[in-house]
């Protein structure tokens, strides 16, 4: 059974892709497989049930969503209903994280939503949060399937060799299919909910 604080997240996660300015063109059709697949629980069970963890950058997280918080309207009820949802989540570093740039180690964490070994165990969707320190570079990296992010809090990101850009809380990033992309956090720490379509 899905729990209530996660099926909030998945509601107003959906909200606020749809409210959000300028929604990067090519993103709207794989956002509509993804809630239209997450508006189903999955009825898949964890052989072993995923127990929550916290890093000591979880200790960000309340700065890192006072923005969206501020702002009101559907990504605020986004920030809120995360925040909620926070403590029930297994935090971790990304896999070969030692081999990241500067503070990475220590100033990241990912959180998997749902998916394989997520909160919510299914195949078709993997949807997640990664949660960066102020000053933190994510590496570079590419995958297969298609994802878009619900940004929270103020942060940059990049595809390929182009420019830094910043969405801004309430904004919305795409990447295609095997796209190289990185981020990372300036002043404050980065928070982005993340998703991806796995069926296909």
């Amino acid at each position: 059974m899905r729990p209530s604080a996660l099926e909030k997240v998945f509601e107003h996660a959906e909200a606020a892709f749809r409210s959000a300015p300028g929604i990067p063109p090519g993103s709207e059709s794989l956002a509509d497989r993804v809630w239209t697949a997450l508006k189903v629980p999955s009825e898949q069970e964890h052989v072993i049930d995923p127990e929550p963890q916290a890093l000591p950058v979880c200790s960000f997280l309340t700065d890192a969503l006072q923005d969206s918080i501020a702002l009101g309207g559907p990504i605020s009820d986004l920030a809120m209903a995360f925040q909620d949802l926070a403590l029930e989540l297994c935090w971790e570093r990304r896999r070969n994280a030692e081999t990241g740039p500067g503070a990475f180690f220590h100033g990241h964490a990912n959180a998997v939503l749902a998916g394989p070994n997520g909160l919510e165990r299914r195949n078709d969707v993997v949807a997640g949060a990664s949660l960066m320190a102020p000053g933190v570079r994510y590496p570079d990296h590419r995958h297969p399937p298609e994802e878009f992010y619900v940004v929270l809090s103020p942060g940059q990101w990049r595809q390929g060799d182009g420019s830094w850009y910043e969405p801004g809380p309430g904004g919305v990033v795409h990447h295609p299919p095997g796209m190289v992309h990185a981020m990372r956090s300036g002043d404050s720490p980065l928070l982005a909910l993340w998703f991806l379509w796995t069926k296909d």
